[in-house]
């Protein structure tokens, strides 16, 4: 990777990249609420206590055990168990002494600072920090529904998704084609289903004969676009075809019952499709009025506050960070920005803009990965990139550097995961 920053700092998501003041509060012991309890929301918990360690948190999540996006891919790609990418929140409840609600949350009441679960419990909060990932824009793609998802999968929500999709590919027979259906801009991680593409081809090309590969994008371009062109070539030769939105590679309807996708202009018949629906934020958010009309929550670059609510903090997927991607190595900075502005409002205190990193691994086979990073300031009302930071794979490079980038690939997942959940 090119660039000026250190290897080190990448692998946590920069988790020395500022240092939270640990503050008091008067007599009264505070408390803040998280909810979700992915990348966005875990790391906020422990950068609150760390903080503050009086201080009551309360962190609601439905899920017992989060399966992370980040590795779904090579899940589906057959280099390992779902059951790698599992984190509970064992940790973060006995080591650290955080309130671990496992429901959901029904409503979010911003002018009465308090949430409603869904067993119908309200908890109050003084600060609200909401990380509720993105959910599906249903029939944005006609005939894309969730019905329609269970034959032909997303995999965007990693969990059941995942498996399902990998029991799909394992039924795939020589000769088949594998549709990837590809979002228009903003969605969850941005170079996920080219690498999918890559882990897909990996997959099939070991274990079957003449089968392809074909993107159908919304989009003309696409993050990383040309080290994933250069290793699907090295690697798979012309066996991955990538369409552009102007190619007519836009998809606009499906058959599940059938078994066909439709673009502006053309049909196919795969033997398996993947569809990516267009997102938007997490269907709380919406509902607590968070989100603006394209469907993602609006907030102050400065201390991810909410620009529609008052009190409550978006953070990870569901927010609009400007030229922050949304990726797991965003949300665990904007989770520790977030921590500390609560923190500050707590105490009374300002807060100033902080910088934000964003690093991203990819991987196009098991011993072969591409790497982005970038840093991001506040500028203009916005977050950012900085100029000449972080920095890209380089093209060109020799086998042995891309091996070395999967290795690290690893170490950043091993490294994020535990500044969320713990050891």
């Amino acid at each position: 990777m090119t660039g000026r920053l250190s290897r080190r700092a990448l692998l946590a998501g920069a988790t020395g990249l500022m240092a939270i003041p640990a503050l008091a509060v008067g007599a009264r012991r505070a408390r803040v609420v998280i909810v979700g309890g992915g990348f966005g929301g875990a790391t906020a918990a422990r950068y609150l206590r760390r903080a503050m360690p009086d201080l009551g948190i309360t962190l609601i999540e439905p899920s017992r055990l989060h399966v992370t996006c980040p590795g779904s891919n090579g899940v589906i790609g057959g280099l390992g168990p779902l059951s790698r990418l599992e984190h509970g929140y064992g940790h973060l409840r006995s080591r650290l002494g955080i309130e671990v609600v496992h429901d959901t949350v029904a409503a979010i009441e911003g002018e009465r600072r308090r949430v409603r679960l869904g067993g119908g419990q309200w908890i109050a909060y003084d600060r609200l920090i909401v990380s509720p990932g993105i959910d599906m824009r249903w029939n944005e793609i006609e005939g894309y529904d969730e019905a329609a998802a269970q034959v032909m999968p997303h995999a965007w929500k990693a969990g059941a998704q995942t498996a399902l999709l990998r029991r799909r590919l394992e039924a795939v027979e020589d000769g088949g084609v594998v549709i990837i259906a590809a979002p228009g801009n903003p969605f969850r991680c941005p170079p996920g289903p080219y690498e999918r593409a890559g882990l897909i081809a990996w997959h099939l090309s070991r274990t079957r004969k003449g089968c392809k590969v074909l993107i159908l994008d919304a989009k003309d371009s696409f993050s990383k676009q040309a080290l994933f062109q250069e290793g699907w070539k090295a690697l798979y030769g012309d066996m991955i075809e990538w369409v552009s939105g102007a190619n007519n590679g836009r998809v606009v309807r499906v058959n599940a019952a059938e078994g066909w996708v439709e673009t502006d202009f053309d049909r196919f018949t795969p033997a398996l499709a993947n569809i990516i629906p267009p997102q938007g934020a997490g269907r709380i958010a919406v509902a607590a009025g968070l989100a603006d009309a394209g469907g993602f929550c609006p907030v102050d670059p400065v201390t991810f506050e909410s620009r529609l609510v008052p009190g409550i903090h978006v953070i990870g997927d569901a927010c609009i960070a400007g030229e922050m991607p949304k990726s797991a190595s965003s949300a665990n900075n904007q989770a520790k920005i977030a921590a500390a502005a609560a923190v500050a409002s707590l105490a009374g205190q300002g807060f100033g803009p902080v910088k934000a990193i964003n690093v991203c691994y990819s991987l196009l086979a098991p011993d072969y990965a591409v790497s982005v990073a970038g840093v991001y300031e506040v500028a203009d009302g916005r977050r950012a990139a900085v100029a000449e930071s972080g920095g890209v794979s380089p093209l060109g490079a020799d086998a042995h550097a891309r091996k070395a980038e999967a290795e690290h690939a690893a170490d950043w997942y091993a490294a994020i995961c535990a500044d969320a959940w713990g050891a």
